[in-house]
């Protein structure tokens, strides 16, 4: 009995199939999925493959050796990067100005004056207004003690700078309501002797003077070219509860404006450039214009230059190639809000920057290939061979959906790339492979909300949220109330959560639910729809997209909660019906290409052109 056995090389996992060949009909035996190991595509993806067989061949159960032949996919790989798009850097020197929101700011209100150390502030005038800078060792009994004492005496005290995060409890042990900044981690580098506003806003509201570039310059008595200098500043303290803005005559403000640079599309069509200052849908406008891509550059000494470049220099180590011979066959582009670290700043301040997010996938040669399909070869000891395209081999996989015929199409929505095919009544195909899908809208959540933790975007994308509002109950994004019978525990409490099916994480941000989930959408539609309507006008004969009648999504991507109640959506205004498919009616829409490998191959021992 011969069995074989279908490999599909995910640039996230690794998907397995194995069948036999028994009284001349194919059956199918057991599937699994492992984590890819290396970029696919590349000779690293040997050590996940024979893992994911090994794995598969227990649940038969078989020995590895009684498997006759592998069939995997051709794999190209696919890798997110991002060129940034008209940013503009305020660059400070001596901390000419900083800004700062900590979670509990103390006290209220606005104050402005000279900056001055709490220990030093004997001989100073009684007439002038003071801003204390208040380090470590200062605690809050301290603290407040020292500034009841300079209140009594006269001394003009209208706000505090504080390193440890106590400003709450001074606020509520002094005699005056000042507003207090605190959390300032690197209070050492705030000036002395200079100009200084403290702006803290009531709960529940924002600053209004110091995010305004005009707020800055009544208080600072900037002129018009000063003014300028300060947008950046203004435009990071916006939606803040706090902020603390210093002006030294000494600092100097320079800005400077990052080119982002050409993008030269070369195409089959034409050669097109495109500046990616002026955003992501003048990009794609030009990446369909071009027709079929040969390749893609950026213009030397540009952002997006660079980040070409430093794609085809890692696929060109990864691969083991000359750069010459790593050409771009298509980007997906995608507008997207980049955090930018402010400089001169005493915490973690940053601005948002407009930015664009861009997925390249590389056209590597087909040597490759045979050297990946050589050492799995040698490696298992099972002969390997080289299927066909994938959208055609997800084709196939996903007709075994049960209610599904010709003509159909599918969209195979994986973590790197889109594929797409469409098949006649009489059995011709015409597929696509694009850029983007699920690793670049977890590459931009991560991004855009500035987490800093990819795995914690991937639940964010792939998760519903909640809010703890009592130990007893959460309200979950659709404003729906769930109550528990056991108290959570009370790191949960007022947090945001996302609600994993084996327990939830709270999220460590500042951002409430429904910013969170609006992100999460916005970008999902950015770079799953998108690329799902790119698709389907590029298999349709006539370029139309309402050609279709059925779109049935397969791979990883479509597991998620949410998109293909996105996708029915949006699709449905085309007349178009979708929906999630279920690969041999058991598998989800899972495992369509490895399972399309199979029955190409067994369709190839049964015509006679495999023996």
């Amino acid at each position: 009995m011969d069995y074989i056995a279908g490999i599909d090389i995910g640039n996230a996992t690794t998907e397995t199939v194995i069948g036999k060949i028994e009284n001349g009909r194919l059956v199918f035996c057991s599937s699994d999925i492992t984590k890819t190991t290396g970029i696919k595509g590349t000779t690293r993806n040997v050590i996940g493959i024979i893992n994911s067989i090994k794995t598969a061949a227990k649940k038969i159960p078989i020995n590895i050796d009684d498997i006759k032949m592998i069939t995997m996919n051709e794999a190209t790989p696919v890798i997110g990067d991002f060129a940034m798009d008209n940013i503009s850097e305020t660059i400070i020197t001596d901390s000419s100005i900083i800004g700062h929101n900590p979670d509990t700011p103390g006290g209220i209100g606005f104050g402005f004056g000279e900056t001055v150390l709490i220990q030093n502030i004997s001989g100073i005038l009684l007439n002038k207004k003071y801003i204390l800078v208040i380090p470590e060792e200062y605690d809050f009994i301290i603290a407040s003690k020292k500034i009841n004492e300079y209140l009594e005496k006269g001394y003009k005290i209208e706000g505090a700078i504080v390193k440890n995060d106590e400003g709450v409890l001074i606020s509520n042990r002094i005699s005056k309501q000042i507003p207090i900044i605190d959390e300032v981690r690197y209070i050492e580098k705030v000036p002395i002797g200079m100009e200084c506003a403290v702006e803290v806003a009531p709960a529940g509201r924002y600053i209004e003077s110091l995010s305004n570039p005009y707020g800055i310059a009544t208080v600072f008595k900037l002129d018009s070219d000063e003014t300028k200098h300060v947008v950046c500043m203004a435009k990071a303290l916006i939606g803040n509860r706090s902020a603390v803005v210093i002006k030294t005559p000494l600092g100097n403000i320079e800005r400077r404006k990052i080119p982002a640079g050409e993008i030269i599309i070369l195409g089959e069509k034409r050669n097109l450039s495109v500046n990616a200052a002026e955003g992501a849908e003048k990009i794609m406008e030009n990446i369909e214009k071009a027709g079929e891509i040969k390749d893609i550059k950026g213009k030397t000494g540009t952002n997006v230059g660079g980040m070409f470049e430093s794609i085809r220099i890692r696929m060109a180590d990864i691969t083991e190639q000359e750069i010459k011979t790593v050409h771009i066959k298509d980007i997906v582009a995608v507008d997207t809000l980049i955090p930018k670290a402010i400089e001169g700043r005493v915490s973690n301040e940053f601005s948002m920057e407009n930015g664009v997010g861009i997925a390249a996938m590389v056209k590597t040669q087909r040597l490759l290939m045979k050297k990946l399909a050589h050492q799995l070869s040698e490696r298992s000891g099972i002969k390997v061979q080289i299927g066909g395209i994938e959208g055609d081999m997800a084709m196939k996989g996903a007709l075994t959906t049960p209610g599904t015929n010709r003509p159909m199409a599918i969209v195979d929505i994986g973590a790197g790339s889109t594929d797409a095919c469409f098949m006649s009544h009489d059995g011709q195909t015409k597929s696509v492979h694009l850029a983007g899908a699920g690793d670049m809208v977890s590459l931009l959540i991560n991004l855009e909300l500035g987490l800093d933790d990819i795995f914690l975007a991937e639940d964010i994308k792939k998760y519903p949220l909640a809010k703890v509002e009592s130990l007893f109950h959460i309200r979950h994004e659709d404003g729906s109330v769930q109550f528990f019978n056991e108290p959570m525990e009370p790191k949960y409490f007022a947090r945001v959560v996302i609600l994993r099916p084996d327990r939830m994480i709270p999220i460590p941000l500042k951002i409430n639910m429904e910013k969170i989930r609006m992100v999460r959408q916005e970008i999902k539609n950015k770079v799953f729809i998108q690329n799902i309507i790119r698709a389907l006008k590029k298999i349709s004969i006539t370029g139309n997209i309402r050609d279709f009648e059925h779109v049935v999504l397969v791979g990883g991507s479509s597991l998620d909660f949410e998109l293909p109640n996105m996708v029915t959506d949006t699709l449905s205004i085309y007349g178009i019906v979708a929906g999630r498919g279920n690969v041999r009616g058991t598998q989800g829409p899972r495992n369509a290409v490895a399972t399309g490998l199979l029955l190409s191959y067994f369709e190839e021992i049964t015509n006679g052109r495999i023996k």
